[in-house]
């Protein structure tokens, strides 16, 4: 059987993207912060909510969207795969870690992403009779 790395994350910004470009090739990057909630009855009974903070790291032209389109507070749909990098603490002299996701794909979902206004073309639906159409009709 194989392996999955796969993220899926439904947040918010809680910054502005950081944009830089790679050491040696000079790829674009953006950094996001991304804020996820969730909910849950603490042993009081009462309900509480916790917020997780995702560090994540886009590159090339994804980057390149993401830091035009997005902003501090922007609502954000994205997948990726979780990746661990380690570097040696030149101060401290030990190993550090830092787990991010890799984003490959993403969405937009508010209208606060600053976003081109989806116009969705549904010419192709002149094509059917769906007035006249019941549920008798369905081709399946």
């Amino acid at each position: 059987m194989g392996n999955v790395n796969k993220v899926i994350l439904l947040g918010r910004l809680g910054a502005d993207p950081e944009t830089g470009v790679t050491a040696t090739q000079q790829v674009p990057t953006a950094t996001l912060r991304v804020a996820t909630n969730s909910r849950f009855k603490n042993q009081s009974g009462d309900w509480e909510d916790r917020t997780s903070w995702h560090r994540c790291v886009a590159f090339g032209r994804t980057a390149e969207n993401l830091a035009k389109f997005f902003k501090k507070g922007s609502q954000i749909y994205l997948e990726g795969r979780l990746e661990t990098r380690s570097w040696d603490d030149e101060a401290s002299g030990q190993k550090r870690y830092m787990t991010e996701v890799i984003i490959n794909n993403f969405e937009f979902i508010d209208s606060k992403s600053g976003g081109p206004s989806q116009s969705i073309d549904d010419t192709f639906l002149d094509d059917f009779n769906i007035d006249d159409s019941s549920s008798n009709d369905v081709p399946f």
